[in-house]
């Protein structure tokens, strides 16, 4: 049994070393969020590829020209560029990820349907939709789950419930509230690999009493025999390495069987004193 964790990013002023090989020691995903801005080139992607070990694992999100610019229509060249940049990471991408924008609401579920029919099966498609009506109308979430599900596609999970339970305490919090949907909590899996993006609260109590939800419905997942993947964010996002770490211990101590995650080793040569 394997749960994946990571975060939003792979490099943090407060987090130790720098750079995603310091990263790869804590966690065993990450969000590749970096890919909506540009296509990496080919050296970037060999560097991402020699930095980590073969068993982690990337969600590469599509560039913004793919899915916000061009919302998935005549967009065949920019994504065999992208899926060609992407390939020396071979089996460590763990699913190309289409973020699409609040405004992509039902009437564009054909274009996604086609567009996900073009895509390749390996690696496997994850889609977020943030327009109210996949969450309100149970008629058009169970539409779009019918698209996916059609292609094999899993639908990523993000879960802003915490973050809006209390007015903001912090600039980072207020910055978050301005930037975040305020969506339904969805828990449904479509396939045998569920992505849940948990945000929580910069005070660290707050983010772990918020996730027992998660940690459920996790351990329920293991039980069905799915691989799910949580990645997990805070406002400030400060301590969100050891927080990813937290929840795999949580889940872990339900369920024994989860590979650990990697030790971290030590960022400083160690000294007699």
């Amino acid at each position: 049994m394997e749960v994946r964790v990571g975060c939003a990013m792979w490099t943090h002023p407060a987090w130790p070393g720098r750079g995603l090989r310091a990263y790869a020691d804590h966690c065993n995903a990450v969000e590749g969020n970096t890919t909506f801005y540009a296509t990496p080139s080919a050296s970037t992607v060999a560097s991402w590829a020699g930095q980590t070990p073969p068993d982690f694992r990337f969600l590469l999100k599509l560039p913004k020209q793919v899915t916000h610019e061009r919302r998935l229509h005549d967009v065949a060249v920019p994504v065999r560029t992208f899926l060609d940049a992407v390939e020396p990471l071979g089996e460590r991408v763990h699913a190309l990820w289409v973020q699409l924008p609040a405004s992509f609401g039902p009437t564009e579920l054909n274009a996604l349907g086609a567009f996900l029919r073009r895509m390749p099966r390996s690696p496997g498609t994850a889609v977020e939709v943030r327009h109210p009506a996949f969450f309100e109308d149970p008629r058009w979430a169970a539409r779009l789950a019918e698209v996916l599900g059609s292609v094999g596609a899993e639908q990523v999970l993000f879960d802003t419930s915490v973050l809006f339970a209390a007015p903001p305490t912090s600039a980072m919090e207020e910055e978050a509230w301005q930037r975040k949907p305020r969506l339904p909590r969805r828990s449904h899996a479509l396939t045998a690999n569920p992505v849940v993006r948990y945000i929580g609260r910069d005070d660290d109590a707050e983010t772990v009493a918020g996730w027992g939800y998660w940690v459920d419905t996790v351990v329920g997942w293991l039980r069905e025999g799915r691989s799910p993947t949580v990645f997990v964010h805070t406002p400030d996002n400060a301590h969100a390495l050891t927080l990813a770490r937290r929840f795999h211990e949580e889940v872990r101590a339900r369920v024994p069987e989860v590979e650990p995650l990697p030790e971290p080793q030590p960022t400083e040569p160690p000294t007699l004193f």
